[in-house]
């Protein structure tokens, strides 16, 4: 099963010669965030902005060793740089975790499609992210934050396996003293010094009030909690098509090409990897 093409936005426009060839950016500054995931902040040498949706992701190249396909989490309002926050499981993320500031390596996209900016406006806004989820969803948040005015209610629920794998602490914590944000975090599991809540991310829905009929759920996180956080959406009458999903599945080329992404012939590097829930239910590979 395909997906109806009606249903589909468009790409954003691709900045000449960044499809097949990498673009040089230079690492201008890098921080661990965990034992597992370090923060990077680039700049393209060629002096432009990135160019990115928030949602769209990125292939870095980390030169003599290979390109790993990555999600952008600066907002699009951030100018100057670009930033990443990556796990080291492989080769090349391993590789670009040893590189020093000042390194350079090269960029190609942004690619895909992202979240919709232009059907958010206006409305509540529910963010739930799990683990790395929070990686893309980000850029988002903090696009919306910087537009704050154009959006109803925001919320933002985040849930991480144990205290020590909590992404952008500062953030969450910047994000919770706002008057005009409600920010949720849970772990899985606790440690003696955590106070918080305890419990994967739908048990942050108890006592929320939501208004269906006015809210966008955005979701990003491992597929097993997917199925979870859109059956409770569903249960408390948010529209299917105003549930949007984020999925990074084995991504590589970018372009179409290797077909390493394709669900029942749909190539998520170009059609997704943001997809409302109405679309993703129709591809039985998706399973959400």
């Amino acid at each position: 099963m395909t997906l109806d093409v009606t249903e589909i936005r468009p790409i954003p426009g691709q900045v000449g010669g960044t499809l097949f060839t990498p673009r040089l950016a230079e690492i201008v500054r890098k921080e661990p965030m965990t034992a597992k995931e370090t923060f990077y902040d680039l700049r393209l040498r060629e002096g432009r902005e990135l160019g990115h949706d928030p949602g769209q992701f990125v292939t870095v190249s980390v030169f003599g060793v290979g390109e790993a396909s990555l999600s952008i989490s600066s907002s699009p309002t951030k100018t100057g740089s670009f930033e990443l926050c990556v796990r080291a499981v492989g080769d090349v993320t391993n590789a670009l975790q040893r590189l020093p500031v000042g390194s350079v390596v090269g960029i190609r996209g942004p690619f895909g499609r992202g979240f919709p900016l232009e059907v958010m406006r206006g409305h509540d806004i529910i963010f739930v992210a799990g683990g790395l989820g929070l990686v893309p969803l980000r850029s988002l948040i903090n696009n919306v934050l910087d537009e704050r005015a154009s959006f109803g209610e925001v919320m933002i629920l985040y849930g991480s396996r144990t205290p020590a794998d909590i992404l952008f602490k500062d953030e969450l914590t910047t994000w919770s003293a706002r008057k005009d944000v409600l920010c949720l975090t849970t772990v899985d599991i606790g440690d003696e010094a955590w106070t918080g809540n305890v419990g994967v991310v739908t048990t942050l829905f108890r006592g929320l009030k939501l208004n269906p009929r006015n809210l966008v759920a955005v979701v990003v996180g491992p597929p097993v909690m997917f199925r979870f956080v859109v059956k409770d959406l569903l249960f408390r009458g948010v529209y299917e098509s105003r549930i949007f999903l984020s999925l990074e599945r084995r991504m590589k080329c970018g372009v179409g090409k290797c077909g390493h992404c394709q669900i029942n012939g749909v190539y998520v590097c170009q059609e997704g990897p943001v997809f409302s829930y109405a679309q993703l239910k129709k591809l039985e590979e998706a399973r959400i």
